[in-house]
């Protein structure tokens, strides 16, 4: 179903004639731990040309060994937090690198996927 869907999208945005590059719209995602959430939601608050961002408690799901306490290798599951923010390629790679320099070794994992498509109906 999923592979299908996005095969629709790649047709429609071929279609048309467009190209991922002239749509320049992406999907950062941040993920942290929830000791970090506040320091985090501050940081995005307080960054130039960044309009809003969206946020949601997620679990991650994995073999991390020793990296889980004993509760999450009962369960299975570490509780996270997941921010996402939309923009232009420019704002989110000046934002990836102020995020590297102002959280590194604190353990976020972050990663950027360009958008086929997006708006508000």
């Amino acid at each position: 179903m999923l592979k299908h869907s996005l095969e629709v999208i790649f047709h429609r945005v071929h279609a048309q004639g467009l190209k991922m590059q002239e749509m320049n719209e992406y999907l950062l995602a941040i993920v942290c731990k929830p000791a970090q959430e506040e320091l985090v939601i501050d940081w995005l608050l307080t960054r130039e040309g960044l309009t809003g961002f969206t946020s949601m408690s997620i679990d991650g799901h994995g073999v991390m060994g020793s990296q889980l306490s004993l509760s999450e290798q009962v369960t299975g599951r570490q509780h996270r937090l997941l921010f996402q923010i939309h923009a232009q390629l420019p704002l989110l790679k000046n934002l990836i690198q102020s995020l590297k320099g102002d959280f590194a070794g604190t353990g976020l994992h972050y990663w950027l996927t360009p958008l086929l498509e997006a708006g508000h109906l």
